[in-house]
């Protein structure tokens, strides 16, 4: 059987599907990463992986682009001869499906991580562009096999607006976390109990709250993770730290180490998909605070392995991070985190779900 695998960024692929790519070449499938080319497809190669790269702009909404873009799908996977192919995040969800279609693959799977940012406002822009997407998505989803969504509500909402069908959703929460990597072996003992937040640098990610519950808790020290990201309209500046005391690192490529080494982990976003850094931050044993939103409420259990919290309320935040100035508690929770990955989240799980869903 030949299975393909397509994206619009070929990190997605490498960070997100090696896993289960790595079962299926294992089970004796040949395995297709479809996606444009860059450092994370010849890492995909090495591992004994096809792959096959494509043009596709991330960002253009030009009609004459997108049409293009479908195009040279079609083209790349037409003479695979693929019996699935299954694809991830919007653009490839609505131009892989129809290009598959064109192609001819027997089965057609899409998978969705979020409604994304144009969810989080009611402006004229978010409006238009949310409707544009849910039609799209009521054709795709006609012309795909089945959907697999990472949470709960996000199918929930899309069924309620007539989108998709109850009998096409498929939920498997997470991408899965190794458990067996992301562990720590020894206890933190700072001086000053670190809150840690892991995520880009917009503003949709809570950084602003994040920011003002440091003010209300100077007995901590705050540490943000994360880049800037470029041309996302909700985009901040690394500047925006200059005049707080958070300790601020950019990029980390050593996220474990950096999870092991804080006291509490945090993320005050306002819409996830299912956040990896809440994952591993659990397998590592780490209380965690989050907003209740969608996706953070899948992997935080209110009182149990940490808190949750309003959203955009930067205050009860900042109370939050103070009730877990408590050892006891904040073992408890870490303790009960880690247990709740085991059970729900490890990658072996989530890779044997996708099997199944597979039929392999």
């Amino acid at each position: 059987m030949k299975i393909g695998f397509l994206s619009h960024l070929d990190l997605n692929l490498y960070l997100f599907r090696l896993p289960i790519m790595r079962e299926l070449l294992k089970k004796g499938y040949e395995v297709y990463a479809i996606a444009p080319s860059g450092i994370y497809l010849d890492m995909m190669a090495k591992e004994g992986i096809k792959t096959i790269p494509y043009s596709i702009s991330r960002s253009s909404l030009n009609p004459l682009n997108e049409l293009k873009a479908i195009y040279n799908i079609y083209r790349a996977i037409k003479p695979l001869k693929l019996e699935i192919i299954h694809t991830f995040t919007a653009k490839p969800n609505i131009y892989g499906t129809i290009a598959s279609k064109m192609a001819k693959v027997p089965h057609i799977y899409n998978l969705v991580e979020g409604l994304g940012s144009f969810y989080l406002e009611d402006n004229f822009k978010s409006v238009i562009v949310r409707n544009i997407i849910e039609k799209l998505y009521k054709v795709v989803f006609l012309l795909s096999d089945r959907v697999v969504f990472v949470n709960s509500s996000d199918p929930a909402y899309l069924v309620e607006k007539k989108v998709i069908k109850n009998t096409k959703v498929k939920i498997i929460k997470s991408v899965g976390v190794d458990s067996k990597k992301f562990t720590c072996t020894k206890k933190v003992k700072n001086k000053k109990l670190k809150v840690l937040m892991v995520a880009r640098l917009i503003k949709h990610k809570g950084v602003l709250e994040f920011i003002e519950a440091s003010k209300e808790c100077k007995e901590f020290e705050f540490i943000f993770a994360g880049a800037e990201d470029e041309g996302n309209p909700s985009g901040l500046k690394k500047d925006i730290f200059d005049q707080t005391l958070i300790k601020y690192l950019g990029h980390v490529d050593d996220v474990k180490s950096l999870v092991c080494e804080c006291d509490i982990f945090v993320l005050p976003s306002y819409k996830e998909g299912l956040p990896v850094t809440l994952l591993e931050a659990s397998s590592c044993s780490k209380p965690l605070l989050a907003t209740d939103v969608s996706g953070c409420r899948d992997v935080v259990e209110d009182g149990v392995n940490g808190f949750l919290v309003e959203l955009k309320n930067s205050k009860a935040l900042a109370d939050a991070i103070k009730k877990l100035s408590d050892q006891n508690l904040r073992e408890r929770f870490g303790k009960n985190a880690r247990e709740k990955v085991l059970k729900e989240f490890d990658i072996d799980i989530v890779v044997k779900k996708y099997m199944e869903f597979y039929g392999v």
